[in-house]
């Protein structure tokens, strides 16, 4: 008779932390505007706060996927995405998605020996350089200024959106699994901020963008927001730690903070792409 394999037990559920709130709210404070202002005037400063973000994230993948050599995996990923997000920057976006894929193989040629999983460096490139890389390309495009500061405030949104209302209803958990903090009334809640701050949006003149194609990004981007935030619990998960990194004070590690972005923000570049045929205005 065949041995049943062990149940893996859900993580337990935490409370949130109240004591660090201020902390919390203090590091939103300083680093919110410093990305707004430089996604606003775009140029080299926009440039030098995405290549910072990868660097870092690229050392928090590092630390998660490969605990035994996280530097040298760490600079083979930074350096494969920063490749694609520079090429880009000058115009050549086909041939910075060309770049992704050659550097995401060259990258797990590199961490070859070193990593458990040389695969993990490969993919650690395929998660972090296509959000990089429509990061420089929705500035570059059209009003983009204007996407990118609608990008960030359905993005936010949602977050702050699912955090309050799933704090107040709470009810049946979303993917237990994975995530045991999330609830479904705090997915509807994050939905409906996201969709209402796309929606405002639309109500700026300078933006050309009617109301109801607003609404329908942001709720598109909150849905992404959400996909990206329980992507990164299970990739958490199944690396075996709590937080991506120590980096921001009260919040953990910068992937935990820009996860939800990373999904999102290639599905605004998706639907950029749709409003220049034509759509939405």
């Amino acid at each position: 008779m065949a041995q049943s394999l062990p149940m893996t037990s859900s993580p337990p559920v935490k409370r949130f932390d109240w004591t660090n709130l201020g902390l919390r709210v203090a590091s939103a404070a300083v680093l919110g505007p410093a990305v707004l202002a430089a996604a606003w005037f775009g140029g080299w400063p926009y440039l030098v706060i995405i290549a910072v973000g990868v660097a870092l994230l690229a050392i928090e993948w590092g630390g998660m996927s490969a605990p035994v050599a996280p530097t040298r995996v760490a600079a083979a990923v930074a350096a494969a995405v920063l490749i694609a997000v520079f090429v880009g920057y000058r115009g050549d976006f086909i041939w910075a998605w060309g770049a992704i894929l050659l550097s995401a193989g060259a990258a797990a040629i590199v961490a070859r020996g070193i990593a458990e999983r040389p695969a993990d460096t490969a993919y650690g490139v395929l998660y972090i350089a296509p959000a990089a890389l429509c990061l420089v390309w929705l500035r570059s495009t059209n009003q983009g200024h204007w996407w990118t500061m609608m990008l960030f405030a359905a993005t936010w949104a949602a977050d702050i959106g699912a955090f309050a209302v799933g704090s107040t209803l709470k009810g049946p958990k979303l993917w237990p699994r994975f995530s045991p903090n999330k609830t479904w009334s705090g997915f509807a809640g994050g939905l409906a901020a996201a969709t209402g701050a796309g929606a405002l949006m639309a109500a700026l003149p300078a933006f050309q963008l009617n109301v109801f194609a607003a609404g329908f990004i942001g709720l598109a981007v909150g849905l992404a927001t959400m996909a990206g935030d329980l992507w990164e619990s299970a990739l958490k998960r199944r690396f075996g730690v709590k937080d991506s990194g120590d980096l921001i004070p009260g919040h953990g590690g910068l992937l935990d903070r820009v996860d939800g972005l990373m999904f999102a923000v290639v599905v605004m570049a998706a639907l950029r792409l749709a409003n220049h045929w034509g759509w939405g205005h």
